[in-house]
């Protein structure tokens, strides 16, 4: 018999009985479908933290004061003032550590802004040019602080997207306008490219004017011996961060005559090694959703293996009467390993469809993008098939195996 004609039988013998293939089917089905969906959200959640922690800067290290351990209490990070703004200068200067691309002092203080169309509460930064360096970040309309700009006491401002509608409605674009920040009122130069959700929330909720004119106009106890924030420090390479961290290191100890004994009076945080920690985390969760999901496959194969079990009791007359008529068992075998193949591809086939639904409504959802994994689509589609011929050949050998007399007697 040829493999055509065996094809057909076994699509019509699975069309006879269409509600159980379909629910044979669902097992695979549901099986390929969670292990695409696991798998894509997976690498969306990772690329969202990717994303996040990019939205930081790249190369970046973060020095600040370090908590407070005196009296009853400890404070936070920065609650003890000990970086001194001369600690600030030596370090930003060429050469002071040789991997030190530059190095951006940044002030921050919640205060209102009042425009004539809004209001609105938020982060206002004061810092130099250097920060939208580190930061990546352009302007989407006007300019942002440059070397001049951000070096003087002038009172301008660069807002965020989430700023220009809050004050200036979805249309304005609030470049030439005036806010009031603090009941001074500001010329707005420019308003960033959107940047989306950070660590620390918005990125795009923050206005940034200038360093020294924040120091006068909003630091409470004016221009200070000491940096009441911290300083964003880009080096020059992507692996440069431990030898970075000991040089600054050595060099604020020596500068603040800490003995051997001393802790350190300061603190340098590292974003890449949260960003590493966060996608691990997440790579750990994607893979266990994905074993979970094939168990859910192999599942759907036992549900392959049972139906055939079954089809081959309820047909075993008909077995017999092909049998009879000269059909050989390995016919009989070939044409009950075809159903259980066909019905593996099938489901596999709506399978990826199902997963790719799921996939692309979780990203929807969750917000991050849509990725499909060929690769573990193509793995999957082929364990599909493994299913059906693994999980198939059983009840196909036992179906070769019947003697045809007795199959010719058996009644259903």
């Amino acid at each position: 018999m040829s493999i055509v004609t065996t094809f057909v039988l076994a699509l019509r013998a699975l069309w006879r009985n269409k509600v159980r293939t379909m629910l044979t089917m669902l097992g695979i089905i549901v099986g390929i479908g969670c292990v695409i969906a696991m798998v894509s959200s997976g690498q969306g959640a990772q690329q969202a933290v990717k994303e996040v922690f990019q939205s930081m800067g790249t190369n970046v290290l973060v020095l600040t004061n370090q908590s407070s351990r005196g009296g009853p209490s400890v404070g936070a990070g920065g609650s003890s003032a000990t970086i001194t703004w001369d600690d600030v200068k030596r370090l930003s200067e060429p050469g002071t550590v040789p991997t030190i691309r530059v190095a951006a002092p940044v002030l921050s203080a919640r205060t209102q802004l009042i425009s004539d169309a809004g209001n609105w509460n938020t982060s206002v930064l004061g810092t130099t040019a250097d920060w939208f360096e580190i930061r990546n970040w352009k302007a989407a309309q006007g300019v942002v602080l440059d070397a001049d700009t951000g070096g003087s006491n002038t009172k301008i401002a660069v807002i965020g997207q989430t700023i220009a509608i809050q004050l200036f409605g979805d249309s304005a674009s609030g470049v030439g306008q005036s806010v009031r920040i603090n009941g001074q009122p500001y010329e707005v130069v420019g308003i960033l490219e959107k940047k989306g959700q950070g660590p620390m929330g918005d990125n795009d909720d923050t206005v940034i004017i200038p360093l020294k004119t924040y120091q006068q106009k909003l630091e409470k106890q004016g221009v200070a011996k000491y940096m009441r924030g911290q300083l964003l420090i880009s080096m020059t390479g992507d692996d440069l961060a431990e030898q970075t961290i000991a040089d600054i290191t050595a060099l604020l100890r020596e500068w603040h005559k800490l003995d051997a004994a001393a802790e350190d009076d300061f603190r340098i945080r590292n974003p890449a090694e949260f960003a590493k920690a966060q996608q691990d985390s997440t790579e750990r969760i994607s893979t266990l959703l994905a074993l979970v999901a094939a168990a859910s496959l192999f599942v759907g194969g036992i549900g392959v293996m049972n139906i055939m079990l079954v089809s081959v009791i309820e047909r075993t007359r008909e077995i017999g009467i092909r049998m009879g008529v000269g059909a050989k068992p390995m016919d009989i075998l070939t044409q009950f390993l075809v159903e259980s193949l066909v019905l593996s591809i099938v489901g596999g086939i709506l399978g990826l469809a199902f997963g790719y639904v799921c996939a692309w409504k979780m990203s929807d959802v969750f917000g991050w993008k849509l990725f499909f994994p060929m690769d573990t689509a193509i793995i999957a589609f082929a364990v599909s098939g493994a299913v059906g011929v693994g999980f198939g050949l059983y009840p196909a050998i036992r179906a070769s195996r019947l003697d045809p007399i007795t199959a010719l007697r058996y009644e259903s």
